[in-house]
Order: structure tokens, then sequence, then C-alpha cells
């Protein structure tokens, strides 16, 4: 299976329309980016995740100041989530990109759009070379890994515009499937800044929001071991067990005696 599709199957959520993912206040709106990245709306409605078709024209619609984006995506869809970049720089209001969970993928390229970024201290930021599938001869072949050397070459100037960072530094980044710490983010100036404490209580996990199987190199998260029962705890559950089987028993006596009944 193509990697970019394991994505999408492995992280298949109901649609959710783009309006509800806008909360719009005086001078000011929130964007929630909290979904995977995909190329158009029947992408969208048959894996879930949120496509420049729909995000767009309501982006546009916004006459704010201010746009606040907050991010939780594992990314997606590389060229729709340029789309959606380039309608943030194009936008007038001051764009502030929060990295809540994960900006990983296609998701950096929309954070990279954002006039400022912060990113929570728990966060996770992502870059890595991009993917594709394809069928067909040996043409076909070179053709589509041609066609993916050109793609690496728009993200590394992206990140490079970014982050002032060298294009060999940012070639090896990609290439070895890259994941920044928030800290790290900051030092290699990806993000701005991390973000105040204040905005804690809102941030999901940037490990467990998403199945990340897909990618090479993606962090395990911290499975809390379990704790050994105590010899009460064990009693308890002895108990819940013969209770469970006398009434099962019960029951199967009861119903033997009513099928007998009917039958007579």
């Amino acid at each position: 299976m193509s990697r970019i599709l394991q994505l999408l199957a492995d992280n298949r959520r109901t649609f959710t329309p783009v309006k509800s993912r806008i909360r719009a206040e005086g001078d000011e709106a929130t964007v929630y980016l909290y979904d995977t990245i995909v190329g158009d709306r029947l992408t969208a409605e048959w894996w879930g995740g949120i496509c420049p078709q729909d995000l767009v024209p309501e982006l546009v619609a916004l006459k704010v100041s201010t746009i606040h984006l907050r991010i939780n995506s594992p990314g997606g869809d590389m060229f729709a989530g340029q789309a959606i970049a380039q309608a943030l720089r194009e936008h007038p209001a001051q764009i502030v990109g929060h990295v809540d969970g994960l900006a990983a993928s296609a998701a950096t390229h929309v954070a990279c759009a954002c006039d400022e970024t912060v990113i929570a201290a728990g966060a996770m930021y992502m870059i890595h070379k991009s993917w594709s599938f394809a069928m067909g001869d040996s043409d076909d072949m070179l053709a589509t890994a041609a066609l993916l050397q050109k793609a690496d070459g728009i993200q590394v100037k992206g990140y490079m515009l970014k982050t002032g960072k060298p294009e060999q530094q940012i070639t090896d980044w990609i290439g070895a499937e890259t994941w920044f710490t928030a800290d790290e983010a900051v030092e290699h100036g990806f993000v701005d800044a991390i973000a105040e404490a204040a905005e804690k209580g809102a941030t999901p996990n940037a490990l467990t929001s998403w199945n990340l199987s897909a990618f090479s190199r993606a962090p395990k998260p911290v499975q809390t071991p379990a704790q050994p029962l105590d010899a009460t705890a064990i009693a308890r559950l002895v108990r819940a067990e013969l209770d469970i089987a006398t009434k099962s028993e019960e029951h199967r006596d009861r119903q033997a005696r009513l099928a007998g009944a009917r039958i007579a």
C-alpha cells in the first residue's frame, strides 16, 4: 500500500465540514487544522481530512485582522498543503500559527506560511522526503522519480526560506525523516517560540492523537506500565468471575426448563 494511503486509512475519521472548524469573534478568527490534509472534497468525505477546495474560500471570506491557525496534523497531500499555505500568505490578516500537537509532512508547509508560529512544549515537528506511488513500465517509474525530486526541491527551498539553513542541511533532514522536539524546532528556526503555558489546557498529545505507523522513524508513545494487582484486587476479580459463571449456569437452566415446557 502507498504510504500516503496508509496514513489516510490509519487515521480515517468522520468528515467534518470546514465551517465547524472556524471560530470568528470580533476582529480575530481561529481556524482548527486538526486533521489530515487531502487534495479534494471527495477524498475528504471518504477518508476524513481537510482540503483546500473547502478551506481556502473560507479563509478568503474572513474579514479580520488576526487569524490564529491551530495545527495538530500528520500531514497528507503536499500540493494541497501548498495551496493552503499560499492562501495564508496572500491573506491580509496577521497569521499566527500554533502547533498544538503535531505538524508533520504537508502540515509543516502550512506552518511555514504563517507570519509567526509558536509550538506547544510537548508538540513535535517533522519533515521528510516526498511520497508517491506509481504503476507502469520503467519510463513511468523514472518519470515518477523525477517528479518526486522536483517536489523535494520545492520543500527544500521553502524550509531554507523559513529557517535560513543551508540547502545540504535541509536535504539531509528530509532524507532522514527528521522529528524535531519543540525546543529543536525553535533552535533550527522552523518556529519562532515555545507557546505560553496558558495554552497547555488545549494541547492534544503530539504522539497519541495519530496513528503514525506510515512513517519510518515516528517516535513511539510512552506506554504507562501496568500496575501489578494486589491480593484484594485479585480476590475481587475471582469473585466477579465466579458470580458471572454462576449466573450463566442459572440462565442456561432456566432456558432448558422453558424449552422443555414448550416441547411438552
